[in-house]
C-alpha cells in the first residue's frame, strides 16, 4: 500500500531556461543557416565570397542561386548560376574552372555539374574600409602582405597602426 504523496515541482507557466539567456548575435548565423539551406546552399559563405572564388570579373556577371545534392549525399551536386544576358556564352567556356575553384573553396569535390541560367544579377557588395583607418606603418605592414582577406587586412592593419600611434600606456582618470 502507498500511501506517499508524490512530489512535483510547482507548475510556472514559464519553462525553466536551461542554458541561460544567449545573445542575439549567438542565434542570427542559425537563423542564415537555415534560410540558405532551403535555396540549396550548405555554406551560405559561398554567397558572400563569390568574388573571392571566381574573381572580380565573373562576379559582376554571375551569381549561384542554389546548389542542389542527390540525396543523401553532400557531394557530386549540381551549382545553378544566374548570369547576365550575353555572358551565359563566355562563362559555358569556363564551367571547368569554376568547378575546380568552388570544390577547392568547399575542400572536397562538392560540385560536379554546372548549369547557367541567364537573368538579372545584383551588383556583388563590396564593403570598403572605414576612412577613419590608415595604411600601417611600413615596418608594420611587411607582414602583412601574404593576408588575401582584405577584411582582416584592414583589421590588422588598424590594430598596427593603433599600437604604432600608441607610445604609452593609456591614462586612467
Amino acid at each position: 500500500m502507498r500511501t506517499g504523496v508524490s512530489k512535483r515541482p510547482p507548475a510556472n507557466d514559464e519553462p525553466q531556461r536551461r542554458n541561460g539567456p544567449r545573445q542575439v548575435a549567438e542565434l542570427l548565423p542559425d537563423v542564415g543557416r537555415a534560410a540558405f539551406r532551403r535555396f540549396g546552399f550548405v555554406q551560405s559563405s559561398i554567397v558572400s565570397r563569390w568574388p573571392e572564388i571566381v574573381g572580380e570579373r565573373y562576379a559582376n556577371v554571375s551569381q549561384p542561386e542554389s546548389i542542389r545534392f542527390p540525396h543523401g549525399s553532400k557531394q557530386d551536386g549540381v551549382l545553378t548560376l544566374t548570369v547576365k544576358g550575353a555572358h551565359a556564352v563566355i562563362m559555358q567556356h569556363i564551367v571547368p574552372e569554376i568547378t575546380e575553384r568552388v570544390n577547392r573553396f568547399f575542400g572536397y569535390p562538392a560540385v560536379a555539374r554546372v548549369v547557367i541560367k541567364q537573368g538579372d544579377v545584383a551588383k556583388p557588395a563590396t564593403r570598403a574600409a572605414p576612412p577613419s583607418l590608415k595604411p600601417a606603418p611600413v615596418e608594420l605592414g611587411q607582414n602583412l602582405k601574404g593576408i588575401a582577406d582584405p577584411e582582416l587586412k584592414a583589421v590588422l592593419e588598424s590594430l598596427a597602426a593603433g599600437v604604432a600611434a600608441r607610445p604609452t600606456l593609456p591614462r586612467i582618470g
